[in-house]
């Protein structure tokens, strides 16, 4: 049976494991403000305004 030379760091044990949940399509949601369809966990633009979670990027609240 092959033997490691070396230990393998955790980052690199880590890195090969990322995607490996990941799905084949994005998921997709609907804002409850705008109604538009976009991928959850990112930013989208409406009309020229950028939303994420509902609310406005940028603004000064």
């Amino acid at each position: 049976m092959a033997v490691p030379k070396r230990k393998q760091s955790k980052t690199r044990g880590r890195k090969r494991r990322t995607n490996w949940k990941l799905s084949s399509s994005p998921q997709i949601s609907s804002c409850s403000k705008t109604g538009v369809d976009h991928i959850r966990h990112r930013a989208y633009e409406v009309d020229g305004v950028l939303y994420y979670k509902g609310e406005i990027l940028g603004q000064n609240s």
